[in-house]
C-alpha cells in the first residue's frame, strides 16, 4: 500500500501539496529529496501521530472507521456507519457536509487517500491509532500468546467446527462471526453479559489476578470465567485480560462509536453589551501598559537580585505586587509578559539582577496601542506558564516568577487554542469556562486532560487581566489580535483614554489626576509626590518626604511651584505653598562634604542642636569652626543619618557646589526574544519552494535505474531509499527478497531472505542461503531486487 500511497502523493497538484504541507510543517523539517521521501515520511509514527492530535472529534472519528474497514470504503458506505452513531444529532444534510469536509481535511493532511469510491487510511495510521475508538486487540494479538493446546480445548468447548489452519486461525476466523458470537453471548449469564457491555463502550482491557488460570466451558464457577472459557474475553497477561476486537463490535451492534456529533459543542454564557465589553478591555489594556511602564521604571532604579536557581525571589514579588498595588498572582503574570516581551532580563556587572533592557526605551515611546500590542502578542506567544508560579514541582521546590521550570512546551498551543474558541463566539457572549472546556474537548480529543484544562482556565483569567476579553466576552481589538490581521492596535486606539496634562490640587495637600497623566508629567508628579489610591482617578498626596525627594534632584521651590501652576486646574493652595518653601528653606542649611565628611551650616545654632543630639554621637562629629562640623564618616552615611534625625541636609563637591542625588536609570542588554511560530505552518513561498524543489528531485529520483537483479551474475543494486520501501512492503506481505551484501571484508554476497522486521538500523530476516536467522545491517545492502 506504500507504494499506492506514493503514488498517489505523486499525482496531487502542486498546490494540493503545498495545502499539505502548511498543514503538517514537519514533514518539510528539512524538505525530502523526492515524493518518495515524503511518503515515508509522512508514515511514521511521529508525524502521524502530530497530524491526529490537530484532528478534531468527527474528523477523528471518520478516520477510525475507515481505519477498521477490511478494505477500500466508498463515502457511502462510510456515511452509513457513521449514521448509526449520530442519529438524533444531526440530519441527513447536515451528515453528508460535515462528512465531505472531514473526507478533504483527512486528504489534504494526508491521512487518507484514494478516490470517493475508495477510501483508505494512509500506511501507518492504523497502527498509530491501534486501538481505535476505545475497542480491543484484534483476537489474533489477545490469542497471540496461547498455545495450540489450550486454543485446541477452548475451540472444542465452544464447539467450533473443524476447518483448515491454525488454532488461532481458526478461532480468530469464529469471532469474526456474528452469528458465532451471539450463539457465545447466548450461552453466558446475565452477569457475565453485563461485564461484557460495560467493556464494550469503556476501556476494553481489565485487570484479573491469576489471568492465565484454565478453565472450562462446564466447570466455570465466575462470570469472568465463563467469558474466558468461550474466547469472550483472553488473557493477554498474567494478570490483565482484554476484550477481542470482533466481539467489541458485535457489542456495540456495529456501531464504531457510541455517540457523535458532526458539529462542534455550542458555546453557553451570558449576554453582555459588546461596546460596554469593549471600554472594559481596553481599560484593563490601558492599565497593563502603564503597569509594565512602572514596573521597569522601578526596577531600573532598584532591580531586585536573581536567585542562583534563576527567576525572582518570593519575597521580591511580594514587595512588586505591593507598589503595583496587584494580587500577586497578577503581578507575577505582568512581570513574566515584560520578559517574554523583552523587557527586561537579568544583567548586572557583578552580581546578576533583573534590570529593563535597551529595548524598552524604544517601547517607552510608542503609542499606547502599540505598546499593548507588542504585550499580548508575547503572552499569546510564550512557552511559560505565569498561573504556576507559587506552586511547587515535581521535587517539592517553589516555582518562582521568572524561574526557568515556568516553561512548558504545550502552553503557547493551548493559549492559542483557546484565544481562539473566544473569537469565535458571537458578539456579546462571555462563555462559561465550562463550555470552552467542552468545545477544545471536541476540537482537540487526543490532547484532553486535567493538565490542558488547567492551562485553558489560566489563559481565561490571564486574557481578562490583560484586556483581551472584558467583562468574559471577546473584545473586538482581541480579535484583530488573534486573527493577526494587524488590526488589534487600530481597533484599540479609539477607546484607550486621553492622557491628560493636568491635575486638580486640593488644600488637604492632595492631587488628583482626573485621568492618565502624560509620561513626563506622571513622572514628575511621581517624584513630587506618593501614590495614595489608585482607581477611576489617581490620589497623589504631598508630604515633606516627597518635597525633599524633588529638591535633591534639582529642582528648586519656586521650579516645584511653576509646574504646579502650569498643570494644575486649581489654584495651588496655600497649605501646599507653604509646605514647599518651608521644606525648601530648610532644605541645604545643613551640607555635607569630604573630610571624610564635613557638616556645613551658616547658622551655629542649628550645628549646635546638631551636636547636642544624642543620636550624634555615633557620628563621631567634631567642631571644626562656628559653622563647620566634621566626621569620620562617609558622606553618605552622613546625609542618611542627619535626615534619619529630622534634617534636610544636601551634599556638596568639594568646590561647594550643590550636589543632585538623582537616581540612576540602569538598564541591560536582554537576550533575543524568542517567537512561538503560529499554527499556520510555513510561510506561502516557503511551502512552494519545498513542493518544487520536491518535485524536481523526484523526476531526478524516478530517472534512476530502478533495482533488478544485476548482469552477469552482479548483486543486486538499489537506492537506499529503495531498499528501505522494498524491505517494508516485503515485511508487510510476507515475500521473499533478493539482496545484495557486504560482509565484514567488503565483498559483495547475494543472499535470499524472508523478512521479518527492521529496528534500530538492522534487519532481522530468515536467510534461505545458510537456513538460519540473521541480522543484518541496513548499511552493507547493497540493493534489492525480488525473488523470481
Amino acid at each position: 500500500m506504500s507504494t499506492e500511497f506514493t503514488e498517489w502523493l505523486r499525482g496531487r497538484t502542486d498546490e494540493q501539496l503545498r495545502a499539505l504541507v502548511t498543514a503538517r510543517p514537519e514533514l518539510i523539517t528539512p524538505v525530502p529529496a523526492h515524493i518518495e521521501g515524503l511518503a515515508s515520511r509522512a508514515g511514521t509514527p511521529s508525524a502521524i501521530g502530530r497530524a491526529l492530535d490537530r484532528l478534531d472529534r468527527f474528523t477523528l472519528a471518520v478516520l477510525e472507521t475507515l481505519t477498521l474497514q477490511p478494505g477500500p470504503v466508498t463515502r457511502t458506505a462510510l456515511r452509513s456507519l457513521l449514521s448509526k452513531a449520530t442519529a438524533g444529532t444531526a440530519g441527513r444534510k447536515q451528515l453528508d457536509e460535515a462528512l465531505g469536509t472531514a473526507v478533504e481535511r483527512l486528504r489534504d493532511t494526508g491521512l487518507a487517500f484514494g478516490r470517493d469510491n475508495a477510501l483508505r487510511p494512509a500506511p501507518g495510521v492504523a497502527e498509530a491509532l491501534d486501538p481505535p475508538a476505545g475497542l480491543g486487540p484484534l483476537a489474533a494479538d489477545v490469542f497471540r500468546h496461547h498455545s495450540p493446546e489450550e486454543l485446541e480445548t477452548l475451540l472444542g468447548d465452544i464447539g467450533a467446527p473443524e476447518s483448515p489452519g491454525s488454532p488461532r486461525e481458526r478461532l480468530t476466523e469464529l469471532l469474526g462471526d456474528p452469528a458465532a458470537v451471539g450463539r457465545l453471548l447466548d450461552e453466558v449469564s446475565p452477569q457475565a453479559r453485563a461485564a461484557l457491555d460495560e467493556l464494550a463502550w469503556g476501556p476494553p482491557s481489565g485487570r484479573l489476578p491469576n489471568a492465565r488460570r484454565e478453565v472450562r466451558a462446564a466447570t466455570a464457577q465466575s462470570p469472568i470465567e465463563e467469558l474466558l472459557a468461550r474466547g469472550l474475553l483472553g488473557a493477554t497477561g498474567e494478570e490483565s485480560v482484554a476484550l477481542p476486537r470482533e466481539v467489541g463490535l458485535f457489542l456495540r451492534e456495529g456501531r464504531v462509536h457510541r455517540d457523535l456529533s458532526p458539529a462542534p459543542p455550542e458555546l453557553e454564557g451570558a449576554t453582555r453589551d459588546q461596546a460596554l465589553a469593549d471600554r472594559t478591555a481596553a481599560g484593563q489594556a490601558f492599565t497593563l501598559v502603564r503597569t509594565v511602564e512602572e514596573l521597569c521604571e522601578r526596577w531600573s532604579v532598584d532591580p531586585p537580585g536573581v536567585l542562583r536557581t534563576g527567576g525572582l525571589a518570593i519575597r521580591d514579588l511580594k514587595r512588586t505586587a505591593q507598589l503595583l498595588d496587584l494580587p500577586e498572582w497578577a503581578a507575577g503574570l505582568v512581570v513574566e509578559i515584560a520578559f517574554a516581551a523583552g523587557l527586561i532580563a537579568a544583567g548586572g556587572s557583578v552580581d546578576e539582577e533583573w534590570l529593563p533592557t535597551a529595548a524598552y526605551d524604544g517601547w517607552r515611546v510608542k503609542s499606547a496601542d502599540d505598546q499593548w500590542v507588542l504585550l499580548a502578542s508575547a503572552w499569546a506567544g510564550m512557552d511559560r506558564v505565569p498561573g504556576l508560579i507559587g506552586e511547587r514541582d515535581d521535587r517539592d521546590r517553589p516555582l518562582n516568577a521568572l524561574h526557568p521550570d515556568l516553561r512548558r512546551p504545550p502552553a503557547a498551543q493551548v493559549r492559542t487554542q483557546t484565544l481562539s474558541v473566544l473569537a469565535s463566539t458571537p458578539l456579546g457572549l462571555a462563555p462559561s469556562a465550562a463550555s470552552v472546556l467542552a468545545r477544545l474537548a471536541w476540537e482537540r480529543p487526543r490532547r484532553r486532560g486535567a493538565y490542558r484544562d488547567r492551562l485553558a482556565e489560566f489563559t481565561l483569567r490571564e486574557a481578562e487581566q490583560i484586556g483581551l476579553t472584558g467583562l468574559g466576552v471577546m473584545s473586538d481589538h482581541g480579535r484583530g489580535l488573534v486573527r493577526g490581521d494587524g488590526t488589534a492596535a487600530g481597533l484599540l486606539a479609539p477607546l484607550l483614554p486621553e492622557p491628560v496634562d493636568h491635575v486638580l490640587l486640593q488644600a488637604d495637600l492632595t492631587a488628583v489626576a482626573p485621568g492618565p497623566l502624560t509620561s513626563d508629567l506622571g513622572r514628575w508628579i511621581a517624584l513630587a509626590a506618593d501614590v495614595e489610591s489608585k482607581g477611576g482617578a489617581t490620589v497623589y498626596r504631598f508630604g515633606e518626604h516627597s518635597i525633599r525627594r524633588a529638591l535633591d534632584s534639582g529642582h528648586s521651590a519656586d521650579d516645584l511651584l511653576a509646574i504646579l501652576e502650569r498643570h494644575s486646574t486649581t489654584p495651588v493652595p496655600q497649605p501646599l505653598r507653604y509646605l514647599i518653601t518651608d521644606v525648601a528653606r530648610r532644605h541645604g542649611r545643613i551640607r555635607v562634604g569630604t573630610a571624610s565628611a564635613y557638616v556645613r551650616c551658616d547658622d551655629p545654632s542649628v550645628l549646635d542642636e546638631v551636636i547636642a543630639d544624642k543620636r550624634s554621637a555615633l557620628l563621631r562629629l567634631r567642631r571644626l569652626a562656628p559653622t563647620v562640623l566634621a566626621s569620620k564618616t562617609s558622606r553618605a552615611t552622613l546625609l542618611d543619618s542627619l535626615r534619619a534625625m529630622g534634617y534636610a541636609p544636601v551634599a556638596e563637591s568639594l568646590e561647594g557646589d550643590l550636589l543632585v542625588s538623582r537616581a540612576e536609570s540602569r538598564r541591560t542588554e536582554g537576550p533575543p526574544v524568542a517567537r512561538t511560530p503560529g499554527p499556520s505552518g510555513p510561510e506561502p513561498d516557503v511551502a512552494a519552494a519545498a513542493v518544487r524543489a520536491m518535485r524536481a528531485g523526484d523526476e531526478a529520483h524516478r530517472k534512476r535505474r530502478r533495482p533488478s537483479r544485476g548482469q552477469d551474475g552482479q548483486v543486486p543494486r538499489s537506492s537506499s531509499t529503495t531498499t528501505i520501501h522494498a524491505l517494508q512492503e516485503a515485511i508487510r506481505q510476507g515475500s521473499r527478497v533478493w539482496i545484495g551484501y557486504l560482509d565484514a571484508q567488503g565483498h559483495a554476497t547475494s543472499r535470499i531472505l524472508e523478512p521479518a522486521r527492521m529496528e534500530g538500523g538492522y534487519l532481522t530476516a530468515y536467510d534461505e542461503t545458510r537456513a538460519a536467522v540473521h541480522r543484518f545491517a541496513l548499511h552493507r545492502i547493497t540493493g534489492i531486487a525480488d525473488v523470481s
